[in-house]
């Protein structure tokens, strides 16, 4: 995995909970194992538990808030129970543990490999407070604010234009 891969790999992570429509994709430890075996980072047939399931849980949404710049300091805890170390075979970031926490310590080596090459900067999420949908920002000057100009821009804009036609509008 290379350049925007990482964050693509962090942000498909991230947004496997969509708050707009609260859709969960890790509905049991079973969604888990599946999605961290579709994506190479566990052997398939691997098995997730509950405890796997709220660790992943948990660093899905230290992310999202890292991402809104709003880190919370458990975040740090949450990477540190997920070691990686360096493989000289790449050289590249390995999961030190094995199964699904080293599925998840996948996700935080991609993280960090991401902060390296400069593509975390380039995540964000979608302004929309409704939305916080994360993507990666490829605007020349990183200033895309929205996950889609199409829904939530739009939405936003038309909300913000109905706004000041209602205060014009007050004698």
């Amino acid at each position: 995995m290379s350049g925007p891969e990482h964050a693509l790999l962090v942000r498909d992570f991230v947004n496997t909970y969509d708050i707009q429509c609260d859709i969960e994709e890790f509905g049991a430890p079973s969604d888990l194992s599946g999605w961290l075996a579709e994506r190479g980072l566990v052997a398939s047939g691997a098995c997730a538990n509950e405890s796997d399931l709220g660790l992943a849980v948990e660093l899905r949404e230290g992310l999202r808030a890292a991402i809104l710049g709003q880190a919370r300091p458990e975040l740090e805890g949450l990477l540190a129970a997920l070691p990686v170390r360096l493989s000289l075979d790449g050289p590249r970031l390995v999961p030190i543990h094995r199964g699904v926490r080293g599925g998840l310590a996948g996700v935080t080596a991609a993280v960090m490999a991401s902060a390296v090459d400069g593509t975390w900067e380039r995540l964000k999420a979608c302004r929309a407070t409704e939305c916080r949908w994360v993507f990666l920002d490829t605007s020349k000057n990183r200033s895309r604010a929205w996950c889609s100009m199409r829904m939530c821009g739009n939405r936003t804009k038309t909300r913000a234009y109905r706004e000041r036609r209602r205060r014009d509008a007050v004698p």
